[in-house]
């Protein structure tokens, strides 16, 4: 966890110190409104693509470390949960960190439209650091016996060859693959629709609050529900939303604004994200083995992330099927925007079409466990092959976009 906190503070350090991150106010003359308005752009020393991609990669890296090692604590303690209350500890520490994601954005967006991004960028090097003294203060068993690397992937090995395991895992994996969104979505906001950066950031804004209250209605409402029901539910829902997405591009709104439209939309997406995440983090807790659930849980989550990862490198892939260039957009031609939509719509309700491999409750996950017949060792290597090819065809393509922009045919 030090590790990680560390890389991530760094991180932005290096990028402050290596480039000039302050923006310059220029008057310039729109001829929609044929009037001057008042434009920020970054400044000639501003970082290249390649600087500031690399500096958010190692971010992105050190915090995930750290994130990984914070989840393996929970997964920890959520075993030694009664049955009866099991997912409650989980509903409560992702409650409260995605509070914290609330919190923050509006802060952050304070903070970057009244002194720019070189201030946001200080404070996201500064956190992480201050992190740092009060990892030494974490209470841990520090002489107590831990297995060898040889035996913890020995477990781990025997794990996933349980159909208790990677069935379920499957399906986890599959369902997030198929999550392919729109990667042109927010130039077609820039672009097309003139949203500001204050207006972009207020759309990450309302995400934030509706991914905690999705959080927040299934620690109340939806635990009730079978695993089964709930991702029915929101995947028939998400694909409603997006395509309402589609009458956007096509400037239907029903009267209200671009914006307020775009809000409903693409907002609400993120609450059925927050009701789908904890069904996935609670059945991974009871897929870990006894002694040796931090290991466990964070192959388990870099499974669950593997696929999140891919799919936005898939999603990059895609912008060559058709022509959604920020020139094209500007011209007015927007048909490839919209079939691009659509098209991503319906591979991601196609998920549902999988839930059959998820079980129902946490009774027929046990039910799987107790089956003796259950260990596959083709499906052990399958599942561990897929993840790990997963992983590296993400971090090609993600170097890819670092070293050499619009290779898949986006803007530049």
């Amino acid at each position: 966890m030090f590790i990680g906190w560390l890389v991530t503070s760094l991180s932005m350090f290096v990028l402050l110190m290596g480039s000039n991150l302050s923006l310059e106010r220029h008057e310039e003359f729109d001829e929609e409104t044929q009037q001057m308005i008042t434009v920020t752009v970054p400044d000639e020393d501003s970082p290249s693509v390649g600087f500031f991609s690399s500096c958010v990669l190692l971010f992105g890296t050190g915090f995930w470390f750290a994130d990984v090692m914070g989840d393996s604590i929970v997964a920890e303690k959520a075993k030694l949960e009664p049955e009866s209350s099991r997912g409650h500890l989980q509903s409560t520490c992702y409650a409260c960190r995605f509070f914290g994601l609330m919190v923050a954005a509006p802060f952050s967006t304070v903070f970057y439209s009244t002194y720019g991004p070189a201030v946001v960028i200080k404070i996201m090097g500064l956190l992480p650091f201050c992190m740092l003294p009060l990892v030494y203060n974490f209470w841990e068993v520090r002489d107590a016996e831990v297995k060898g690397t040889r035996e913890q992937c020995g477990e781990i090995w025997n794990t996933v060859c349980s159909r208790a395991v990677w069935q379920p895992m499957g399906f986890v994996y599959l369902y997030n693959i198929l999550q392919v969104g729109n990667a042109a979505w927010r130039e077609f906001l820039r672009s097309v629709l003139n949203f500001t950066a204050n207006q972009l950031n207020a759309l990450l804004i309302a995400a934030y609050v509706l991914l905690y209250l999705g959080i927040m209605a299934y620690k109340y409402y939806f635990i009730k529900w079978s695993w089964r029901t709930v991702y029915v539910f929101t995947t028939l829902l998400n694909g409603v939303f997006s395509m309402l997405q589609v009458l956007l591009i096509q400037g239907i709104t029903f009267g209200l604004s671009p914006f307020v439209f775009a809000l409903g939309d693409d907002a609400f997406a993120d609450f059925i994200s927050g009701i789908q995440f904890l069904p996935t983090t609670i059945m991974m807790v009871h897929l870990c083995p006894a002694g040796s659930e931090g290991a466990s849980y964070a192959m388990f989550t870099t499974v669950n992330n593997s696929a999140y990862t891919l799919s936005a490198a898939i999603s990059t892939v895609m912008l060559g099927i058709w022509d959604v260039s920020k020139e094209t957009l500007m011209s007015g031609d927007v048909s490839g925007m919209t079939k691009l939509t659509i098209l991503t719509t319906f591979i991601q309700v196609s998920g549902v079409l999988f839930v059959k491999l998820l079980p129902r409750t946490k009774e027929d996950l046990a039910s799987l466990h107790a089956d003796q017949y259950s260990g596959s060792k083709v499906g052990g290597f399958i599942f561990l092959t897929i993840t790990f090819l997963s992983i590296l065809y993400a971090v090609v393509v993600g170097v890819l976009n670092i070293v050499k922009p619009g290779w898949a045919g986006e803007s530049r």
